[in-house]
């Protein structure tokens, strides 16, 4: 008979064969007819699976439980949620649940159509399938209809689960090797039990899927629903493996959740940082360079030299010392670190040079063989690199340090390369060549606390100045369970007590995964809500006891001793392409003054005053402003829209009124302020452009 902890800290007994929905009925039977799932013990489960199979084995605690229930909805019919914690696990039960009905609606449409792996996703789900027929916009009402009628059937899902032979058997029988090689990486990883959701009663020819789950509990649950896009993809993203298409959709709870959604998504479209990057000029990603790698044009090189002014100041000011290092290093020094070979999936290849090559190949080393002496050690060479940090570490080596001398710290806008998929390249946002604002402190033991704490102050400015005040705190963790962590657990404890108070401090709510740690230390991550609500993972802030013990980094003690530093590593913008390619979005292009490429357009009435013009234009050069004059000949309406297609902040029209009155007639982008003088409109400009000023 388990024994059962709901929120509220009540303990209830439950007979053996109890699930989270029988738990709920005895509270009340409301609550049990809007389960859709529970937390047990923290993890996500079906509403009607046994308590006790989701249990861990061995726990002698009550159960910890939590029923995760459909949402109310507010007057207008949008959907009211406890906490984020309930709407996410609603959510993905939810679209785990249509990625089914969606792959079942398909079927119907495809019979031959064969399934790989459908998961859900933040904003919705997915379904790879291997179909020769091309799916495209024109199927979508056809599919979404199909769904629309397996909703309204109302049948249940009913989970099965066989033992992984049993189940390898079913499989086989089946003839579906995606399945098949679903299981097997399952079993691989620790599975005794493979599990299949059929959407109907077991036995009665329903359609089934292999799944680990969980669902919600019907295909009634369904609310609202829409097939977005279609994709190729490949089998695990090995370009070199089968190709399927990928189908995506998003669900919600209420037709006015979905609704607000595709709005967003229309204003993402429009706010696309590619489109607007490409329409105001700003980079290029061109194929004879390479994929991924960004080519920063004239303007775009404004905004980024901007950012790098600004955290120039903030560094100066806390103490940094700035350095510069090469773009490759010995693959020896990244094996000491641990990125070669630990990360070696995501690393360009080494460079080998031509007389080790010619020497292998003389003796007829195959490339198997060159990549067993390379992961060996047996074989070295350089390698394009993945992390400034080795090369910091590098530098603090160079010389004896005393305690007095810490903490050191070391800036570098430096650049590092990854081999991402193809596949999986967008725009600046994921590339494979990327700057980092990066910093390693190396600090004593009681220093760390407070340098933590300085590198999150640095974090909130440059939030604070751009306007990114709606942000959430991840701590990542290391799991204990696992061996991707390295080092000695009681400097981990060290570590991640620092994070913590650290991110107490911030006086903003803040989570903790275990997992999500870097392999060498846990770290703080700052996830940024843009103005429509997308999230991305911006700064970053890690403490690290493990990589100066590889490099055998010391500092001489108050006590005369030779002791080892502790490093942090923080990166307040993390990639300056993603960083930039996120604030071209956040901004839709409209930048703030001080960031704007071109902060003032002069626009003469005429010909007759392009001299006033000039003079005004060469007044704001002098003040270091970005001005320029559009001396055009036709209609000043047309210079205005021209100047406004490149989101220009301040545009002064000037005729013979303005020279005589010595004024300028300023336009805004969202306004028209009329005559004003030369003098205040300077020194009002300057004025913004100083305080970094958001726009109004």
């Amino acid at each position: 008979m388990p024994r059962v902890q709901l929120p509220d800290g009540t303990n209830v007994d439950a007979p053996a064969d109890a699930t989270a929905r029988t738990v709920a009925a005895g509270i009340g039977e409301g609550l049990a007819r809007a389960a859709l799932g529970a937390r047990v013990a923290g993890e996500l489960v079906d509403a009607d699976r046994p308590l006790a199979e989701a249990a861990p084995a061995g726990a002698e605690e009550p159960l910890e439980l939590g029923i995760v229930t459909a949402p109310r909805s507010d007057k207008k019919g949008r959907s009211k949620w406890r906490d984020d914690a309930h709407e996410k696990d609603a959510l993905f039960l939810l679209r785990h649940s249509a990625a089914h009905v969606m792959a079942e609606a398909i079927l119907r449409l495809h019979p031959d159509a064969e399934l790989a792996y459908g998961p859900p996703l933040e904003t919705g789900f997915y379904y790879d399938l291997a179909l020769e027929t091309p799916i495209s916009s024109d199927d979508f009402e056809k599919i979404e209809a199909s769904m629309r009628e397996i909703a309204e059937e109302d049948r249940p899902f009913t989970r099965i689960g066989l033992p992984v032979a049993d189940g390898r058997i079913k499989l086989e029988a089946e003839g579906n090797k995606y399945k098949l090689d679903n299981a097997d990486r399952a079993a691989d990883q620790g599975a005794n039990v493979l599990s299949w959701y059929i959407t109907g009663e077991a036995g009665s020819g329903a359609f089934e899927d292999l799944c680990q789950g969980p669902h919600v509990d019907r295909t009634g649950r369904l609310g609202a629903f829409k097939i977005t896009a279609v994709s190729q993809s490949h089998w695990h993203g090995d370009t070199n493996s089968d190709r399927f298409q990928r189908v995506y959709g998003t669900a919600f709870f209420t037709e006015a959740d979905l609704a607000d959604h595709l709005e967003k998504l229309e204003e993402a479209k429009q706010r696309d940082h590619r489109v607007i990057g490409k329409r105001l000029g700003l980079f290029a990603i061109d194929e004879e360079v390479g994929g991924g790698l960004v080519l920063w044009k004239p303007d775009g090189a404004v905004i980024r030299q901007e950012l790098q002014t600004f955290i120039g100041e903030h560094l100066a000011r806390q103490g940094y010392s700035q350095v510069f290092t090469p773009h490759i290093g010995k693959l020896g020094l990244y094996r000491t670190s641990g990125h070669f070979p630990y990360y070696a999936d995501s690393q360009f290849p080494p460079l080998i040079d031509r007389e080790t090559i010619g020497k292998l190949a003389d003796e007829g080393c195959s490339c198997a063989d060159l990549s067993a002496k390379l992961s060996a050690g047996d074989v070295d060479g350089y390698l394009l690199k993945p992390m400034n940090c080795p090369h910091h570490i590098r530098i603090y080596a160079d010389g004896k340090h005393s305690h007095r001398d810490l903490p050191i710290r070391l800036a570098e806008f430096g650049t590092v390369y990854r081999w991402e998929q193809s596949g999986e390249l967008g725009g600046m946002t994921r590339v494979r060549g990327f700057t980092q604002d990066d910093a390693h402190l190396f600090v004593t033991p009681e220093q760390l606390g407070a340098e933590v704490r300085g590198c999150i102050d640095l974090v909130k400015a440059v939030f604070e100045t751009l306007g990114m005040a709606d942000y959430r705190v991840r701590v990542g963790l290391r799991d204990p369970d696992s061996s991707k962590f390295v080092g000695d657990p009681e400097d981990w404890d060290l570590a991640e007590r620092a994070c913590r108070e650290a991110a107490s401090s911030l006086g903003v709510a803040f989570s903790e995964e275990p997992g999500e740690a870097a392999f060498y230390g846990p770290k703080i991550d700052f996830v940024v809500r843009d103005v429509i609500g997308r999230e991305w993972q911006l700064g970053t802030v890690q403490v690290d006891y493990q990589l100066p013990q590889r490099f055998g980094l010391r500092y001489t003690g108050a006590d005369n001793a030779e002791h080892v530093p502790v490093m942090i590593h923080r990166a307040p913008f993390g990639s300056m392409e993603r960083f930039v390619g996120c604030l071209i979005e956040h901004f839709g292009g409209r930048f703030p003054l001080w960031l704007a490429p071109h902060q003032v357009r002069v626009l003469p009435v005429s010909e007759k005053f392009d001299g006033y013009a000039g003079q005004i234009c060469e007044e704001l050069k002098a003040a270091g402003l970005r001005a320029s004059v559009d001396s055009r000949s036709g209609r000043v309406g047309a210079k205005i829209a021209s100047a406004q297609a490149q989101e220009v902040p301040y545009m002064l029209v000037v005729g013979g009124k303005d020279e005589a009155a010595g004024t300028v007639s300023v336009r805004t982008l969202t306004a028209d302020l009329g005559a004003v003088p030369r003098a205040s409109f300077l020194a009002r400009v300057i004025r913004e452009r100083d305080e970094r000023a958001l726009p109004a």
